[in-house]
């Protein structure tokens, strides 16, 4: 167990009926952090992937609000995520459909059907921290429909949800500045109560790399060949 990673009874937790959703992707080059391979590399992007998934999983399990599930891309037998269960606690899962949308909404109801609030996230935020997490839980505690932190580029780094629908995942152009303005107008048709938390900066583009550096430490830069 990697050190100062919380390994506490569910019971002990403060949310024991809830779920946090880590999502993630294998760090293989040239298929990890795409959009910042032209300033770090193909390697170089990869090798920082690992690292946020790494500090993520660290953060929310150092937190113990709750049950923390890691839904795997490819799949979960890649060594990458074998480590990663071996170094904290949590358990794995396989993400399932044809893009993001469909892989969250399968990830959500999966764990809201057992009647467990859920929040999910991915590995592009470093700046989430424990108390972060245990408002977005708190919202969803005190009868709020939907949590959501929102991202500088028009995206968001957190949703938290007590009851599903697939109009928040469906005919979404995920990646694009277009999907908070989206979520929000589908919360509305909803009439689902929503509470928000502050804004972040994920770590997306080459722009992004200095609150990587911020939080992280110096990036490793490679040519974009290696």
């Amino acid at each position: 167990m990697q050190a100062g990673v919380t390994k506490r009874k569910v019971s002990e937790m403060k949310f024991p009926d809830a779920r946090l959703i880590v999502f993630a992707r294998a760090p293989e080059a040239g298929k990890a952090k795409t959009r910042l391979i032209p300033a770090l590399g193909a390697a170089g992007a990869a090798a920082l992937h690992s690292r946020l998934v790494t500090h993520t999983l660290t953060t929310v399990t150092n937190a113990a609000l709750c049950p923390v599930q890691l839904w795997c891309a490819p799949d979960t037998m890649h060594p990458f995520f074998d480590d990663c269960k071996k170094k904290s606690p949590v358990t794995l899962h396989q993400q399932q459909g044809s893009d993001l949308g469909e892989r969250m909404a399968h990830a959500m109801n999966h764990n809201l059907q057992q009647g467990f609030h859920s929040v999910i996230i991915g590995t592009d935020c470093p700046a989430l921290s424990a108390t972060d997490f245990e408002q977005a839980f708190t919202y969803l505690q005190n009868d709020n429909d939907i949590a959501l932190a929102p991202a500088h580029d028009g995206g968001y780094v957190l949703l938290g949800l007590t009851r599903f629908s697939e109009k928040l995942f469906s005919d979404i152009q995920w990646g694009t500045g277009e999907v908070l303005t989206t979520t929000r107008e589908r919360i509305t048709t909803l009439q689902w109560s929503l509470a928000e938390l502050k804004t972040f900066q994920d770590i997306d583009r080459p722009e992004d790399l200095h609150e990587a550096e911020r939080l992280l430490g110096p990036v490793v830069r490679l040519a974009p060949h290696e």
